[in-house]
């Protein structure tokens, strides 16, 4: 017989289809769980099994142990037997074997959680059930529950490790088992898994008396909670080895560590860590010369580390030895096209097969989210598998798809049932998966019109080549995938949806939920606009606050923002004005130009439209260094109030400025100041747009407006980008 180690393989040897063992047979039991006590898992796994037999039939089976003699009809779960002895060897970690013959049914697994997924398999394939998100699956009563003689199915995880981002992972317990999915609690020794560098070595204990443990950049230390350390220093080694002893004493059960980089841009450039980074051609370097030393030091343990933004190039000499872990992340990669289709992920694929040539232990950690806009749409079905395939025939052994996040994300349901079953399946037929859930979730009436959506902009996203991107926003898709166009016809295809199931209240919710990243992306793209009717904005701004309260769908990014304050945001500075500013439409002259490309776009400061939650959407910015522009108003007015809006969104290094002075003139020679402001620090993560009006006591009669922004330099130690210069982003300039 052909040995099967990847792939989902169904081999029926009985000539005859048809003939079953009954297990229930008119609601009353004809079998018995039969389990290996000697392994919880089954036990856990006969729980499950009697779980959805009494959701079919309304009866259980009795669960008894393995010293039971066994009779016809029952499921055996961890039992060894001489018809399945020569099969088990096949099986890796946390695959399993389901086997059946005219009397019995068998479920085993060798190692891991194999004999809990075991059950699974068998309700899916042979009972039907689709678990398609939290308390949400399908299911057939019947009083009558049988299984297939003759089974052999054996079946191994192409990836040992699997972790999505799925909200119903962390709402459902049976929804993660019943994807097979894992969480980093329950590998990770007291949950250290990525950026841990400050966990272990907490600036607030050791920054002030020893800033020279961490970064050396641009002749001085930088200590703080989000630096990263100087991996030479032997002081360093000597602490976090004394730190991770006691972790892994009060974790004994816990074979894996994370010991990796903080999320932040800097890296340690010293004498000895930048002798490293030469001969090596990569920051990743000391890194794993760190982690090395750690892996020497506990052989029988493994030492994940990250492979992410600076660190991403593999070293050209140094290899990580077998029990260091490389956490290889894609962050920087678009997403319209596979990794091998775009100059980005082709620079990614390229230090992905350079580190599989030096280690066959590799994480990786790839990205299928926007981060800025969960309800926006993000066609990337196309990708899924293509990637996942790739980073399978690089020797990935661990995989975490960050997808899906959030309720009322784009697809959140079908993109975390999709990449569950590619992650337990490479190979798995993915257009299948995606008819069978869109018929199972949104009734079969308002499948196809829902598919035809999903193809169609992926077709228009190809179409366009306009990149997408993890940190995105509809604003940037408004001539491609989201033109006027393709946006009505997207909305005609959810009229005839949402027509199709409107007698069934479940289906109709379930397709108004997926309309709310077309009702957004719409509200998105009309603030950019002059040129459209904005008379009935307040009803659709209502109409998606409502529907968005209505279905639960509460989160709009990854920075703490709320639908709802976003909708409520939206109509004050959105909706026409009830008062117009003195500086519409008014020339701008830039006396300390903004960076490239925004020098270009001096028309947002006075347009009477406003910027959105994106840097590169509406905005004006200047990097590291002070602004300085002036508003020429064409003719003399009388003024009394300048206001400017800044954006804050610390996770792309935009901060506030440090302070803002206003001067006016006549005759743009001889100006006189009107007021300044000194601006305080602002430690939210959560993304805002900050208005700092500066007003005079009297009208003041001017034609020029001069307008100088401070910047605070460098991001602070607290801040991901510490000893790197700062941004800050301005907008529109209102005179009143």
């Amino acid at each position: 017989m052909k040995k099967i180690f990847y792939l989902l393989t169904i081999l029926l040897l009985s000539t005859n289809l048809n003939a079953q063992i009954s297990v229930i047979e008119k609601g009353k039991p004809k079998g018995r769980i039969i389990i290996n006590q000697s392994e919880p898992i089954n036990q856990e796994a006969a729980n499950l099994l009697n779980h959805f037999l009494k959701e079919i039939s309304g009866t259980e089976l009795s669960i008894v142990s393995e010293s039971t003699k066994i009779k016809k009809g029952d499921i055996l779960i961890g039992l060894k037997t001489p018809e399945n002895s020569d099969l088990i060897k096949d099986i890796t970690e946390d695959g399993f074997l389901i086997q059946s013959n005219s009397n019995n049914l068998s479920i085993i697994g060798d190692q891991g959680k194999g004999a809990l997924y075991g059950v699974v398999s068998l309700l899916e394939d042979y009972q039907g059930i689709r678990y398609l998100k939290e308390q949400a699956y399908t299911l057939t009563p019947s009083s009558d529950v049988s299984f297939p003689e003759n089974i052999i199915q054996l079946e191994n995880p192409s990836f040992k490790y699997r972790q999505t981002q799925a909200y119903s992972t962390h709402t459902d317990p049976i929804y993660k088992i019943w994807h097979r999915l894992e969480e980093p609690q329950e590998e990770f020794a007291a949950g250290y898994w990525v950026h841990t560098f400050n966990k272990l070595l907490p600036a607030a204990e050791y920054g002030e008396e020893h800033p020279e443990y961490y970064a050396f950049l641009n002749g001085q230390r930088h200590p703080g909670t989000v630096s990263q350390w100087c991996l030479t220093n032997d002081e360093v080694f000597d602490i976090v080895v004394n730190r991770i002893d006691s972790i892994f004493k009060a974790n004994p059960d816990k074979h894996i560590i994370s010991v990796s980089q903080n999320d932040s841009q800097i890296y340690c450039q010293c004498e000895k860590c930048k002798a490293i980074i030469d001969k090596e051609g990569t920051p990743a370097g000391p890194i794993i010369y760190f982690l090395n030393k750690l892996a020497q030091k506990y052989p029988d343990k493994e030492f994940s580390t990250l492979a992410y933004l600076f660190s991403v190039p593999a070293p050209k000499h140094i290899k990580p030895l077998p029990n260091v872990n490389i956490m290889l992340c894609d962050i920087d990669a678009y997403r319209e096209v596979t990794l091998t289709e775009n100059p980005s992920g082709q620079e990614f694929v390229k230090e992905m097969e350079a580190w599989s040539k030096i280690t066959n232990n590799i994480y990786v950690w790839d990205y299928g989210i926007n981060f800025d806009n969960y309800v926006a749409p993000f066609p990337n079905f196309h990708i899924l598998q293509p990637n996942m395939k790739l980073f399978k025939k690089n020797g990935a052994t661990r995989h975490f798809s960050q997808i899906a996040g959030s309720k009322g994300g784009d697809f959140s349901e079908l993109r975390s049932y999709i990449v569950s079953k590619l992650l337990w399946n490479v190979n798995a037929d993915v257009e299948s998966i995606m008819k069978g859930f869109l018929k199972d979730f949104y009734g079969e009436a308002a499948a196809p019109y829902i598919y035809d959506y999903i193809k169609l902009r992926e077709g228009a996203l190809l179409g366009s080549q306009i990149p997408l991107w993890i940190y995105d926003t509809p604003v940037t898709h408004k001539e491609g995938m989201l033109n006027d166009q393709l946006m009505r016809r997207y909305n005609q295809l959810f009229d005839k949806a949402e027509d199709a199931v409107k007698n069934d209240p479940i289906y109709l919710a379930r397709v108004r939920e997926e309309r709310l990243p077309l009702q957004y992306s719409e509200l998105e793209i009309i603030r950019t606009r002059n040129d459209i009717d904005k008379s009935n904005l307040g009803e659709k701004v209502e109409l998606f606050r409502n529907r968005a309260a209505e279905y639960g769908v509460v989160s709009l990014n990854e920075r703490r923002n709320f639908i709802e304050d976003y909708c409520k945001q939206y109509i004050e500075r959105n909706l026409p004005a009830t008062k117009q500013s003195l500086a519409l439409g008014a020339d701008i002259l830039f006396v300390d130009a903004p960076n490239k490309p925004y020098d270009e776009m001096k028309v947002a400061l006075t347009d009477g439209l406003y910027g959105g939650a994106t840097f590169n959407d509406g905005w004006v910015g200047w990097e590291g260094r002070d602004g300085e522009f002036i508003i020429d108003l064409g003719e003399t007015k009388d003024i009394q109030s300048v206001e400017t809006d800044f954006l804050h969104k610390l996770g792309s290094w935009v901060l506030l400025p440090k302070n803002i002075q206003v001067s006016t003139s006549i005759d743009n020679k001889k100006y006189t100041e009107m007021g300044s402001i000194e601006i305080p620090e602002d430690k939210d993560i959560e993304v805002k747009f900050v208005t700092f009006p500066i007003r005079s006591n009297q009208k003041v009669t001017a034609r020029y407006i001069r307008i100088k922004v401070g910047t605070i330099g460098l991001c602070p130690t607290w801040h991901y980008g510490v000893g790197h210069p700062a941004w800050f982003f301005i907008d529109e300039v209102n005179v009143y």
